[in-house]
This record gives structure tokens, C-alpha cells and sequence, in this order.
């Protein structure tokens, strides 16, 4: 299992209390920006004015697909370009202004490979129509924990149509999802496209969007009402701004910016 490679369980755990104990200052999302700069571990430092162009795609993608979130939230963003491959954490008011709060290197689809979609740009909703699940942290056949360790969590949009890239057929359904991966020889690949057409990113980052309960704003609402959910972990604290939606965009860079490096070669 690849829990068994590295002491990963044990760092979690760590992570877990160590927001735990910082839970009470969440006050603003300034104060989550904070918590990500110290709790994620693998971050990238977005210029101011990188910053407002992505704030800018942000409000252009809702724009388009008609979307207009009516309370303040969180919001993710994915630019899936292969000259960036970064997701980026935001804060948004129901108002329209827009707050970076952290932003990380993640894994979009790379072309060729059989069964290989190009990862759909728009904007996602994470509902309970698709509920999420833990990885069990067990090795395919290659040795490989897709999901990443166990207990990860897997964050589910659904089936959405995506095009293939192993063939010139066009679209097929895919199952989007959002998740860590293995820890030894996919997480030192962030930054770079490698998924089958998913999100992969960061353990780290995986662990602090579900005690924060970044996109959990429909599991707010079905537990207020009296639901449970096995899924949510009982020492999660989410913020007063649970949202709902991942953005996936691709700022058709033709060279990588500075701030986002590619990983060194293994």
C-alpha cells in the first residue's frame, strides 16, 4: 500500500492538528491565507498581476456559464494549460470581489495516451448528486496508487463530456474527479500534465480543502437539514464560506511564467 512507502499517514495526522490548533483564527480569508502558506507544502508565489488576470478568467468563466454565486464563498480554479498546470484557491464575494488566498501545482490531462482526455475547461458544481469517497491507498497493477494513501479524499464532479486525445472520434463521457495521487512517483510530477483527464494535487493541498471544507457548501446544507455523511471527517472545521464550484480554464500560454516551474526531471 502506499501508505507503507513513507511515514505520509503520520504527516497527515500532524497537518490534521496542526490546523486544528489554528482553526479558531479563521476569522477572514486573509486569515486562510495564512494557514495555506504555512499548512501547504507545495505552493507557488502568483505575482499580484498574475493574480488579477486569473481573478478576471474566474469572472469570465461564471459569466459564461451563466452562473452567479449568491452568497460569498471559496472558489477553485484550474488553469490546465501544459505551460502552467497551477491551481489557485480564491475567495469571492457575493459581490463579485475576488481574493486570492494560495495557489499550488497541480496535474490536468495529458494527451496521447490510451483512454487520455483533455481536461474540460468550465465551471464545475460539486453536489451530492455525485457524493465524494476516500482513496484506499492500494497499489494498481504498475505499483501505483492513483487515488494517493489512504484516506485521501476524492472529490467528484460527475461525468462530463470530454474530448479524447487517443483517437480523432471526438467527445466521450468522462468521470471528472479531483484528488491526490501516489506520493512517490506522481506528486514530484506536479506541475506538469499526466492524469488521464482528472485534477491531481498535492496531498497537502487535498487535506486542507477538506478540513476547510472548501467546496462542501450542498454537504453544509444537506447536514444542517439532518443528513450525515461518512465521507466528512468529524475533525474537519469549515469556514463560514463553503462553496460549490471548480473553475477549469486554459490561458493558452505559449511559454511557462516564472512562477510556475516545471518539476526537475527523476
Amino acid at each position: 500500500m502506499c501508505g507503507q512507502r513513507r511515514t505520509l499517514g503520520n504527516a497527515l495526522g500532524a497537518l490534521w492538528l496542526s490546523i486544528a490548533s489554528a482553526a479558531s483564527a479563521v476569522e477572514s480569508p486573509g486569515d486562510l491565507a495564512h494557514l495555506y502558506r504555512r499548512d501547504v507544502d507545495q505552493r507557488l508565489e502568483v505575482p499580484a498581476g498574475e493574480q488579477r488576470f486569473y481573478a478576471e478568467m474566474l469572472e469570465a468563466a461564471l459569466r459564461e456559464a451563466r452562473v452567479t454565486p449568491s452568497t460569498s464563498q471559496y472558489v477553485l480554479l484550474v488553469d490546465r494549460n501544459a505551460n502552467v498546470e497551477a491551481i489557485m484557491l480564491f475567495w469571492r464575494s457575493s459581490t463579485g470581489t475576488v481574493i486570492f488566498i494560495g495557489a499550488s501545482p497541480t496535474s490536468t490531462g495529458r494527451p496521447g495516451g490510451f483512454e487520455h482526455f483533455e481536461t474540460p475547461t468550465g465551471v464545475f458544481a460539486h453536489m451530492l448528486a455525485n457524493l465524494d469517497f476516500r482513496a484506499e491507498g492500494t497499489e494498481n497493477e504498475f505499483g501505483v496508487c492513483g487515488y494517493g494513501s489512504k484516506g485521501m479524499r476524492v472529490y467528484d464532479f460527475g461525468w462530463i463530456p470530454a474530448r479524447r486525445t487517443w483517437d480523432t472520434e471526438g467527445e466521450s463521457p468522462m468521470r471528472l474527479q479531483m484528488h491526490s495521487t501516489d506520493p512517490r512517483l506522481f506528486e514530484p510530477r506536479l506541475g506538469t500534465a499526466q492524469s488521464k483527464g482528472c485534477i491531481r494535487i498535492p496531498a497537502s493541498l487535498n487535506e486542507f480543502i477538506d478540513r476547510y471544507g472548501i467546496l462542501d457548501f450542498d454537504y453544509e446544507q444537506a447536514m444542517a437539514a439532518g443528513q450525515s455523511f461518512w465521507v466528512l471527517r468529524p475533525e474537519r472545521t469549515p469556514t463560514p464560506w463553503s462553496g460549490r464550484y471548480l473553475i477549469i480554464v486554459d490561458s493558452e500560454r505559449a511559454a511557462r511564467p516564472g512562477w510556475s516551474p516545471a518539476p526537475a526531471r527523476r
